[in-house]
């Protein structure tokens, strides 16, 4: 996304698909996810307040933005654990998943 394309979308009231600068599809980020202490797809910080992605660990069907399923094997994604230099934040939630 161009950046003086973000700029303007504020202005409009449309949240950006994208956390920060980083051209992360945040609302393509869901399904089966492995915890992982190297080489992840992504490292995300837990936060309480205003995430880039709210996520909710289902057990079934984790078909819609934020709903992740935690898996040992064969995930979508890797994701790491960070308390510095997010790719982006979570906030665990238990309704409504998806971007805040």
């Amino acid at each position: 996304m161009h950046r003086r394309h973000a700029l303007l979308l504020p202005l409009l009231g449309i949240a950006p698909l994208y956390a920060g600068n980083k051209d992360i599809p945040l609302a393509t980020i869901h399904g089966k996810i492995q915890i992982v202490e190297h080489f992840p797809d992504y490292k995300v910080k837990i936060v309480e307040h205003f995430p880039d992605l709210k996520v909710q660990w289902v057990e079934h069907f984790p078909d819609k933005p934020g709903e992740w399923q935690l898996v040992e094997n064969f995930p979508d994604f890797k994701i790491q654990l960070v308390e510095n230099f997010p790719d982006f934040t979570i906030q665990i939630v238990e309704h409504f998943p998806g971007l805040p």
